[in-house]
């Protein structure tokens, strides 16, 4: 059966640090893929934040997750310590990636715990159409 390989970039500029909580864990007693996402989530929000925008006001865009693709390597438990990397690459006409490099602090040093992509569309909820993504905004999270 093929597996999904996540290619990420040689640099990240950006890491958010987070402590796995009891409720990302789940009945196998580690973090579970929906969890996973959520920890993403907080990641690209901060991304976003140290920019000035959100995903609701991305330089006069809002942003909506086209696709998702995660690449498990190591179990996370509760209290776990975990670094999140994002890096932003592959732009379009409408859209883009963010990479995630997901890491797990162990005996002093990181492990890769996981590694993760997401399409990122931007969108007008008004009209509810596609846009074009803003030019300010692309330079500005690719420095």
């Amino acid at each position: 059966m093929d597996r999904i390989k996540v290619l990420l970039p040689e640099q990240f500029i950006f890491s958010a640090f987070l402590t796995i909580r009891i409720t990302d864990i789940n009945y196998g007693g580690h973090v579970g893929n929906d969890a996973i996402l959520s920890l993403v989530h907080e990641a690209r929000q901060q991304f976003l934040l140290q920019f000035g925008y959100s995903e609701m006001n991305f330089a006069g865009s809002s942003l909506i997750m086209a696709d998702t693709a995660i690449e498990y390597k190591h179990e996370l438990y509760h209290r776990d310590e975990i670094k999140i990397s994002v890096a932003a690459a592959g732009f379009d006409k409408i859209g883009f990636d963010l990479f995630y490099l997901m890491e797990v602090k162990k005996e002093d040093k990181w492990i890769v715990a996981g590694k993760i992509k997401t399409g990122m569309i931007c969108f007008d909820y008004v009209s509810k159409k596609k846009i074009s993504v803003p030019q300010e905004a692309i330079e500005r999270i690719t420095k």
